[in-house]
């Protein structure tokens, strides 16, 4: 095709929003429009004088169109560097143009992904070639061309082509958000065909992420902080959460409310209630009703629910709602509320309500439990056990005791995972017990849960030995300590704890085990008549 003395701007979007208007801004400012397949026919159809790129190429698309911009009349058109003659003398030689702007969005890959039942071949099918390849020659050679990937640009760049203030500095803006945008595309892509092959840790790790929200400020009004999600949706998580009520959620309340989700996973199949303060339970309760669940949470520790978080696994009714108002609560997370409960609460002005679906679903055998830390990254499994196995035996089944003789001539006795006591728990016993492991496992270490009769009566967390955090978790308790039964997210040292289990009144204990002085705390609760479990599997949450 001959050569032309109008700028021209290539556009193929596959999200169409505001590209027509965009076209027709441009073809005022005196730009010649080039375009390809299905946006092509968008722009004829509303009397934007596009032409294909057919035209301008002479080459015929192929291949069910995957080859039809891939051609040196159009990366040369972008490449050449306007400032160097021999680039200019070589585009005349060849008798191509210069391609002065690119308006490209990428195929549907992530939305292809999340569709029911695709297969590899749709989305091998969706993986965009020459809309990637177009956007990163446009974006090395920004000084030439002006280079749009996001629609939300479009208003802005005719603004500043007409008031000639598409300086370096918004050129090479608009060059960072290609790459930024290609480089989530490549990862989003290399994360699918990473489940596809089922390879757990690459030797490189890329994640792709989209702001969903800037924060007031972090943990402390000093730190800025911004949320992100990730771009493909997970059920049953913060991300998905709907907001009914309340102002926009801060950084402590996303993480306080996350630990919160996480522990009330753990009761799916059962009314809930789990009640946290900076991400550590402060409060759990079960029952037959949401209400039922709420009062025994709540009745857990009533001056540490006060400005708390609540994760509640079914629908919120009136006289959970009037209960809940009682106090205040920053924010509530149900799987749904009754209306008369949504006018109860929205009678408190700074109380934040979510509604999430499936609010209890697990989570992804695709996710990874992450730490940033200074220069790296830890990345690992979530912890996905509850019980060694999942084997409730353990809780009827002697665990197999070894005794060997130390050169020392000092006995040595180790522990298989069951009951290592004399007296097995009760029916009661066992479901406390289980009850508590599923608390205790997302307490921060170290930690200690008390509780009995689908509620908790203590919790120690986070402390720097373990007596500490049992004596915490018992003080809390009081007199509800007397019946309750007592979880440890890791084995016991020493016999100290046991000791002041049975001084408490506690009556059966699950752990770990493990330790080098199993025998001791063993022997501490044989001689007090309590009943205690060894499961094997730790639990430690730091």
């Amino acid at each position: 095709m001959a050569k032309t003395n109008k700028r021209r701007a290539l556009v193929s979007v596959s999200d169409k929003t505001g590209i027509v208007e965009f076209c027709k801004d441009l073809e005022k400012l005196g730009f010649e429009i080039v375009s390809t397949g299905g946006t092509l026919k968008t722009l004829l159809d509303n009397g934007v004088k596009a032409i294909s790129i057919t035209d301008v190429t002479g080459f015929k698309e192929c291949l069910d169109g995957r080859v039809k911009t891939l051609h040196p009349a159009v990366h040369a058109g972008l490449l050449a560097r306007r400032d160097i003659p021999e680039h200019m003398a070589s585009l005349d030689e060849m008798g191509y143009n210069t391609i002065d702007l690119v308006a490209v969005n990428l195929y549907p890959f992530k939305q292809t992904i999340e569709k029911p039942g695709v297969t590899l071949e749709e989305a091998i099918e969706n993986i965009d070639i020459g809309g990637p390849t177009m956007l990163r020659s446009a974006a090395k050679n920004y000084g030439g061309v002006l280079v749009v990937v996001e629609p939300a640009d479009y208003k802005e760049v005719v603004e500043r082509i007409k008031s000639g203030t598409d300086d370096e500095k918004f050129r090479l803006g608009l060059s960072y958000k290609v790459y930024r945008h290609t480089a989530a595309y490549d990862s989003l892509i290399s994360s699918y065909m990473q489940r596809i092959l089922g390879i757990e840790y690459p030797e490189h790790i890329t994640f792709a992420y989209d702001k969903a929200q800037e924060l007031r400020y972090g943990e402390n009004p000093q730190q800025t902080a911004v949320f992100y999600r990730e771009q493909t949706a997970r059920v049953g998580a913060l991300t998905s959460a709907k907001q009914l009520w309340g102002k926009e959620l801060s950084y402590n309340n996303i993480n306080d409310a996350n630990g919160a989700l996480e522990l009330l996973k753990e009761f799916a199949g059962t009314p809930a209630v789990v009640a946290c303060k900076h991400a550590n339970p402060c409060g759990v309760g079960t029952g037959k009703t949401v209400y039922e669940a709420y009062m025994r949470a709540y009745n857990s520790d009533p001056v540490s629910v006060f400005g708390g978080i609540l994760a509640i696994n079914g629908t919120v009714d009136a006289d959970t709602a009037n209960e809940i108002n009682k106090i205040f609560i920053e924010i509530v997370m149900a799987e749904d509320y009754t209306k008369e409960a949504l006018e109860i609460l929205e009678s408190k002005k700074n109380i934040r309500l979510l509604q999430i679906d499936n609010i209890t679903a697990p989570r992804a055998n695709t996710a990874y439990d992450m730490k940033k830390v200074y220069g790296g990254l830890l990345v690992q499994q979530y912890d996905n056990t509850l019980l060694a196995g999942e084997d409730m035996k353990l809780f009827s089944t002697p665990a197999a005791v070894n005794t060997e003789t130390l050169p020392s001539g000092k006995t040595k006795t180790t522990f298989g995972n069951g009951v290592v006591t004399k007296r097995k728990p009760t029916k009661a016993e066992i479901e406390a017990l289980m009850f508590n492991w599923k608390v205790v496992k997302h307490t921060k270490s170290n930690a200690i849960v008390i509780g009995k009769e689908g509620r908790t009566t203590g919790i120690g967390m986070g402390q720097t030995n373990r007596i500490w955090a049992a004596q915490q978790a018992i003080e809390h308790a009081g007199e509800e300590a007397k019946g309750s039964v007592m979880a440890s997210d890791a084995f016991f040292p020493f016999d100290d704890v046991v000791h002041a289990a049975v001084a408490a009144g506690i009556t059966a204990i699950i752990q770990p085990g493990g330790s080098l002085r199993d025998a001791d705390s063993v022997k501490a609760a044989d001689e007090a008549g309590i009943a205690m479990v060894f499961v094997g599997d730790r639990h430690f949450k730091h």
